[in-house]
């Protein structure tokens, strides 16, 4: 199928179902393109199937199936280019934010921000060796090339609602540029001096509290959400011959005021109550307000709340000399900083290990811990929980010990100098090296241990896993797990239970090998594993499906269940994106495999090699109970 052309067949899978008109719903699973038709009879079967690209079609379940292969997210956003069906443009195979309503929010802004982590993480890296430049005499803070460089390193966080708007747009299905100019009005230079004058601001007579929206995150979100919204309800309105230029005009003569009334007065009138009120503690009671400074001031960055914060420090500094305010600042962004490093030491996820490193490094160097809680604390949210509790305890003992900040620095081993000259400075490195000790240890114990082998009771057993613990995780003379010999690969069983011949599986697709060679392990536990050494390629937002091309080429589908994509992610909890790097015995998923079979779904787990042509052999295993672990399917590449 490498040369076939998508948009086409696309096109030609609609043409051959009786249009778009004759289509309720379009969606699709790990392999095929899933139809609800309103009148099958209008379906030309026998010529969709012998369309490039199209293994065959199957009606089952009251839907059309068009059994298309492990490429069938790129037909399905295709035919959402060419219809209203899907309104995708790319195929959205990230996992479904699932949970509380916090759960939800974190994984919202983890998702948004994940295109500019590498960015990120390179500005706070640069920032960090900047300030160390300086600090020790390298570099002149007063010259033009640290002006450059400053400017250079700086730039993506003062204007990171501009970066922000086009993903959230992304998300949030609303047109990028527009986006962009709601941020850029945002950061303009006049907004910016309002929100800096002291004198009234309002706009057509209605007053204005203004806030500085420069590094903010939280309001361009909201801004972007609301704008996809009101844009879906002018399209249908709105005359065609004027739509392309009266969306974004309306759009923008309502959304940037609207932010200015009610975004800026919200969250400034919420910092300003919050800072009035730990202001009032620190006189009755220096530990607790150093407790909530220490804990909650990275959750007040995240809500753009520490503006309110800023006014205040800068007056204790000018009036007094010294800012009790910023002094639990410093164990608060250090232990945001362990949690990170904690993480970069303990994960086996390649690509959070290489964000998690120069984050943890620009974290503790020059306080910049953005690129920490975005790439890695947030989107793992217990790392980000451990942070706040080192913040706590290492902000009530700071405070305790009276320790303020006499300059306005950002908290930060090299900003340590600004923090000593007030209050007890022992108790201020105690308190700061016990938040330290507190994140860093509570992650690296207790964080999630991402493509770890899970060491608990398997779901739907009762019985510990160490009998069938998959060979790759436990044995390290197994190597990868997936090598038997030279040009001999063996695809390991991602579950403990019984071999089911693939001819005997009640799926016609998977049962006549049109998929390729496989078995079915009707499982005895809950917990998935990878059965090769690779990368995913595919990862069904639904849980219940994996694509993972290993390092020797073989192509392994590993779909849980029979027609489980009707589950729509109930009971399925996946624990891999598309795009890493897995090793074989590495947790891909837990199923509860209860919640399936109440649903009324075989549970059978289906492990095939959706490349099977374009190997000399494939052997898998017919019968017989397998472990996880146990060689399922022996191949010759």
């Amino acid at each position: 199928m490498a040369n076939v052309d998508y948009r086409s067949l696309a096109g030609e899978i609609l043409q051959g179902v009786g249009g778009e008109k004759n289509i309720v719903s379009a969606a699709h699973c790990a392999t095929r393109l899933r139809l609800k038709l309103r009148d099958d009879a209008k379906a030309d079967t026998a010529a969709i199937e012998k369309l490039p690209g199209v293994i065959t079609v199957m009606q089952a379940g009251g839907q059309y199936q068009v059994v298309i292969g492990d490429n069938v997210p790129t037909v399905y956003a295709e035919l959402g280019k060419i219809t209203k069906l899907t309104g995708d443009s790319v195929a959205d195979d990230d996992p479904a934010p699932k949970g509380n309503l916090l759960s939800r929010f974190i994984d919202l802004i983890s998702s948004i921000f994940s295109p500019v982590i590498w960015p990120l993480a390179a500005s706070g890296l640069l920032k960090a060796f900047l300030s160390l430049a300086t600090q020790l005499g390298l570099l002149d803070p007063a010259s033009q090339t640290n002006v450059v460089l400053a400017a250079t390193a700086d730039a993506l966080f003062y204007f990171l609602p501009l970066f922000l708007a086009v993903t959230a747009a992304k998300k949030f299905k609303a047109n990028q540029f527009t986006s962009m100019a709601i941020a850029g009005a945002l950061v303009y230079p006049s907004i910016v001096a309002l929100a800096g004058q002291a004198e009234p601001v309002s706009f057509a007579g209605i007053p204005v509290v203004m806030m500085n929206y420069t590094s903010s995150v939280i309001p361009i979100i909201v801004a972007v959400w609301l704008q996809g919204h009101l844009e879906h309800f002018l399209t249908p309105v709105l005359p065609s011959a004027i739509r392309n230029f009266t969306t974004p005009l309306l759009t923008l003569l309502v959304m940037v005021p609207l932010v200015l009334l009610t975004v800026g007065p919200v969250t400034t009138y919420a910092a300003q109550g919050l800072s009035t009120g730990i202001s009032a503690a620190f006189t009755f009671a220096p530990w607790l307000a150093g407790a909530l400074m220490g804990g909650f001031w990275q959750v007040f960055v995240l809500f753009g709340l520490h503006w309110g914060f800023v006014p205040g420090m800068l007056n204790e500094i000018a009036t007094q000399g010294h800012s009790f305010l910023f002094g639990p600042l410093l164990p608060a962004v250090l232990a945001q900083a362990a949690a990170t490093l904690a993480v970069a030491l303990r994960t086996r996820n390649k690509a959070r290990r290489a964000v998690a490193g120069p984050a943890s490094l620009s974290g503790f160097l020059a306080g910049v811990t953005e690129p920490g809680i975005y790439g890695v604390n947030l989107p793992l949210k217990k790392p980000f929980y451990f942070g706040i509790a080192g913040g706590v305890v290492g902000g009530a003992v700071v405070a305790a010990g009276g320790s303020a900040a006499t300059s306005f620095v950002f908290p930060s081993l090299l900003g340590l100098p600004a923090f000593t000259s007030v209050g007890n400075v022992v108790l201020l490195l105690v308190g700061t090296v016990t938040a330290v000790m507190i994140a860093f240890f509570l992650t690296f114990f207790f964080g999630p241990r991402e493509q770890e082998v899970a060491a608990a009771s398997d779901a739907g057993t009762g019985l510990p896993e160490t009998a069938s613990e998959p060979r790759a995780a436990t044995d390290p003379a197994a190597g990868t797990g997936t090598a038997a010999s030279a040009g001999t690969v063996e695809i390991l069983a991602p579950v403990a239970g019984q071999a089911v011949a693939l001819k005997d599986v009640q799926d016609k697709v998977f049962a006549s090998g049109a998929m390729g060679k496989g078995l079915g392990i009707v499982p005895a536990g809950g917990h998935i594993y990878s059965p090769v050494t690779g990368t995913i390629k595919a990862a069904m937002k639904t849980g219940h499906a994996f694509g993972i091309k290993s390092d020797d080429g073989v192509e392994v589908l590993v779909h849980i269940g029979i027609d489980t994509v009707q589950m729509q992610g109930r009971g399925f909890e996946a624990k891999v994106t598309r795009g890493e790097q897995v090793r074989a015995g590495d947790l891909l998923a837990v199923v509860d495999l209860d919640a399936v079979a109440s649903a009324g779904y075989d549970t059978t787990t289906l492990v095939m090699v959706t490349n099977t042509a374009q190997l000399s052999d494939v052997n898998p295993v017919t019968e017989g109970a397998l472990a996880t672990g146990d060689a399922a399917i022996t191949v010759r590449v």
